[in-house]
Order: C-alpha cells, then sequence, then structure tokens
C-alpha cells in the first residue's frame, strides 16, 4: 500500500472519470467501488468513491457534491498506521 494517495473530489462524475482514466493507461485497473448507502446523503446507489490505479499509482475519486466549487488543487491521503502517527502529521 502506498503512503500517500491522490484523492480527486467530483461533483458526481467520480465512476465516468474513472472509467475514462482506465480507458487511456494501458495499466489501470479499479479496485475498488463504495456506492451510497440507504441513510446517506445522496439516495442508495450511487457512487460515492472509486479506487484505481494508473501504471501503479493509487487514486481516490470521490463524489463529494457541489458544495466545493472545481479548483486546479488537490488533496493527499495518508495511510497511518498508528494514531501515534497520526498525531505525528
Amino acid at each position: 500500500m502506498q503512503k500517500i494517495t491522490p484523492f480527486l473530489w467530483f461533483n458526481d462524475q467520480a465512476e465516468e472519470a474513472v472509467n475514462f482514466y482506465i480507458s487511456v493507461f494501458k495499466h489501470a485497473k479499479i479496485s475498488s467501488v463504495t456506492r451510497y448507502a440507504q441513510d446517506g446523503p445522496d439516495p442508495k446507489g450511487p457512487v460515492m468513491s472509486m479506487t484505481f490505479q494508473l501504471e501503479g499509482q493509487e487514486f481516490i475519486a470521490l463524489n463529494g457534491g457541489p458544495m466545493f466549487s472545481f479548483t486546479p488543487a488537490i488533496s493527499l491521503f495518508v495511510n497511518c498506521e498508528t494514531q501515534q502517527e497520526v498525531d505525528e502529521l
């Protein structure tokens, strides 16, 4: 598992974007798909997040809704083993 994962925020186009990205790169795959549950903020069934790999690099795509408009900024998801590591970072 890689330590830092780029996190891509979408309104509701995460699945479409991921499918496009994996169609472009020869070595690409979808690792996991999480869908909104019945008690979530969106209707049950649509994609909430997708983890995917492009040329060995892991990414996470999130359908986070329209609360934040698109910018050229990125977020980084950092995998931590312990609470101490979280506190240090």
